[in-house]
């Protein structure tokens, strides 16, 4: 099976959000909506073709639905359809993982006449990241396919081949964004990225776990735990869905602290 984490710019209308969900199809395991982000995290799992059909319908139902000119919201982005990675959850087929990736783009691209940027492993034998891709775009870096410049309505879209990744928010009172953007670049190694938004009266410490079979959350929550005030951890957030050998790496009696569940595992929401 394949996993395809899309990342809308929307997080705060329920009806279009709704709708994007009957989009998503049978394929559609989970959703997680910040209105504070104005971003929606629709997570979908399914066989190649089945999850191919659903991720085309919720794209679609995206661009005919959203405005990029209307878009308030304290995340980084770059179009309404904004972040579109392919999970091979069998790492034996991470090449079809990037077949999918790369049939996407050029759908978008050609569909919708939006440019779309790769992320993942390319064709030269090189990786690149979607750091790169937010930091680059239209600047250093040309669309891998599309138009040379964004839509104004749409704007362009990254689309990824990657392994598990695990988003994962810290709620955090007490310190500054510039204190918190200080925590941030303290988690910053290899399998951690980090970054700090001011949503009064907290700052966020949002968190991406590119490894975290190596880096779980109860390190990266013990460390920030050591950065900050004491008390000053109000709580934490799972993004979407995380496997299941993730969960039990940390101890049972501090999956509320990190918040995380058995319910929100990939294995659980594939068993319904």
């Amino acid at each position: 099976m394949f996993e395809c984490v899309v990342n809308v710019s929307e997080g705060r209308r329920n009806e279009i959000l709704d709708l994007l969900a009957r989009a998503a199809g049978p394929s559609l395991r989970d959703r997680h909506a910040d209105p504070f982000h104005n971003r929606s995290v629709y997570t979908l799992i399914d066989e190649r073709d089945a999850l191919c059909a659903n991720v085309r319908a919720l794209a679609a139902a995206t661009f005919e639905q959203l405005d990029l000119r209307e878009h308030v919201g304290v995340h980084p982005r770059f179009g309404v359809l904004d972040v579109v990675p392919y999970v091979a959850l069998d790492p034996g087929r991470a090449g079809e993982a990037v077949a999918l990736r790369d049939e996407t783009a050029r759908w978008v691209a050609t569909t919708f006449e939006v440019p779309a940027f790769l992320y993942g492993p390319l064709a030269d034998g090189t990786e690149r990241g979607l750091p790169e891709v937010r930091r680059r775009a239209f600047t250093a870096l040309a669309p891998d396919v599309g138009p040379a410049q964004p839509s104004a309505r749409l704007g362009a879209c990254a689309v990824g081949a990657r392994g598990v990744l695990v988003a994962w928010n810290l709620w955090v009172r007490g310190i500054s964004l510039d204190e918190s953007r200080a925590v941030a670049r303290a988690l910053r190694r290899r399998e951690v990225r980090a970054l700090a938004f001011s949503i009064p009266p907290w700052t966020q410490i949002s968190v991406n776990l590119v490894e975290p079979e190596v880096v779980g959350p109860a390190i990266v929550y013990d460390q920030v735990v050591g950065l900050v005030p004491p008390g000053a951890v109000e709580r934490a957030e799972l993004v979407g869905l995380v496997p299941a050998s993730v969960l039990r790496a940390s101890a049972r009696d501090r999956w509320e602290q990190l918040g995380l569940s058995d319910g929100q595992t990939i294995e659980a929401r594939l068993a319904r």
